[in-house]
């Protein structure tokens, strides 16, 4: 009587059905993982905008008066030299630096605001005014 020695291993409709299963895995939970630092970036820059409007109100708090356009947001790490010169400028200013957003651009910064003393954005991804979904400015004046 002979034996018959069955090899272990995988069919290939096996390991096609496995395939399968993960490509079908993958298209559901990879764009959920690929927002993720989008959503991230866009947290980032509503915090620098919040950290930003603390301490122009710092600024004003001390001077009577915010940045001027002209002095910008320089003004919250350097005392101005040009424009009205502060009277009680912060010793070693009221940020350590004017961050850029998350995409590497500046915050807009504009006095008087439309939206209130001043407006605070960060153009977003695309560097544009506007913009829908994950590409819209982040505003001072729709932040909580």
């Amino acid at each position: 009587m002979r034996t018959v020695m069955r090899r272990a291993g995988f069919t290939l409709i096996e390991i096609m059905v496995v395939v399968v299963i993960l490509g079908i895995l993958a298209a559901l939970v990879m764009p959920r993982i690929l927002d993720r630092p989008e959503e991230a970036r866009r947290t980032k820059a509503a915090m620098d905008i919040k950290s930003i409007e603390t301490a122009l109100n710092l600024y004003k708090i001390d001077n009577g008066v915010y940045p001027s356009m002209e002095q910008g947001l320089n003004a919250l790490v350097e005392k101005p030299a040009i424009g009205g010169i502060p009277r009680a400028w912060r010793e070693g200013g009221y940020l350590p630096r004017v961050p850029k957003d998350p995409w590497e651009g500046g915050y807009v910064y504009l006095i008087p605001g439309e939206h209130g003393p001043f407006d605070l954005s960060s153009l977003g991804p695309d560097a544009a005014p506007g913009g829908e979904g994950n590409g819209a400015d982040i505003n001072s004046w729709e932040l909580d």
